[in-house]
Parts: structure tokens; sequence; C-alpha cells
């Protein structure tokens, strides 16, 4: 998780939604890692979740990611779960809960819906204080309830 707040950590720092995701193989080793780039790439499927799948697809050279661990500072939308359930990831790990967005608990749960033929592993809450705390630091400085250095990119 701490791999995947350095990667969100990327994101606040260019201005994106500050969200992280690390993906390892069997072992536990990081074979892809990735931070938001929706708004620097135009691209509404930049998300780092999808981006570190498509790196890790590349990396193992396959579009399954078998045996693999999804790790993510914030619980993934629905796009992101549909990729993960998709590309056969075998665990989701997230830090924060998203009651808004999130579909491995909060607002849906794909995880563990029987109409799909994969299910995900699910641990939640893994350091969800300082992933949480990430978030709250961007929409405070969007709302520009807080002062830093340097032109905080505004949304278009």
């Amino acid at each position: 998780m701490r791999q995947a707040i350095k990667e969100a950590q990327k994101g606040l720092n260019s201005g994106e939604v500050p969200v992280g995701a690390v993906l390892t193989g069997p072992d536990g080793e990081i074979v892809a890692k990735a931070h938001n780039q929706s708004i620097s790439l135009n691209d509404p499927t930049a998300h780092a979740e999808i981006l570190a799948m498509r790196a890790a697809g590349v990396f193992y050279n396959n579009y399954r990611l078998k045996d693999t661990t999804l790790v993510v500072t914030i619980e993934p939308c629905i796009m992101c779960m549909g990729a993960a359930i998709n590309a056969r990831i075998s665990r989701l790990v997230f830090g924060a809960f998203d009651p808004k967005t999130g579909a491995a608990g909060s607002l849906y749960n794909l995880t563990t819906d029987n109409r799909f033929n994969h299910r995900i592993e699910v641990v939640s809450g893994i350091m969800e204080k300082e992933c949480g705390e990430l978030l709250q630091e961007f929409f405070q400085l969007r709302r520009g309830e807080k002062t830093v250095l340097g032109e905080v990119p505004k949304w278009s």
C-alpha cells in the first residue's frame, strides 16, 4: 500500500485526483504501478487501476492477470472493478472506501455478484486514514480551502 500511496502522491502533485495502484504477481513482486492520469491524458479511462492493469498485461504478455493482487488507495469504481473481473485478478486490496462510486462494497459490490463468472477476494481498510487524507487534501485544494506553492490546475 505504501507504493500505491507514493503513486497517488504523484497524481496529487500533477493535479490529478490522487489515486494510486500497484499490481503484484503471485510472489508479491510489483509488476506494475500507476496513478490517475485522466486529466493529463484527456482520457476518462486513465484511472490508476486501468493503467496498472494495462502495464501488467504487457509485462505478462497476457490479458488475463490470474494470481495477481491489485492494491489501490481508494475503492475502485464500476469501470475498474469490471476490468479487474475481466482480467481475472485474484485479490483486491484497497485503503479508503468510496461511498459515492465504490464498486467493492460501498455503493455496489461487484466482487460478490454471482452473475459474474469470476470472484475477487477483497481486503479493505488498509492504511485507510492515509489514503483518505490524500483525497481530502486534493478536494480542499480544489475548493481553495488550502493554499500551496504554485497553481493548482482548474477543473475544465
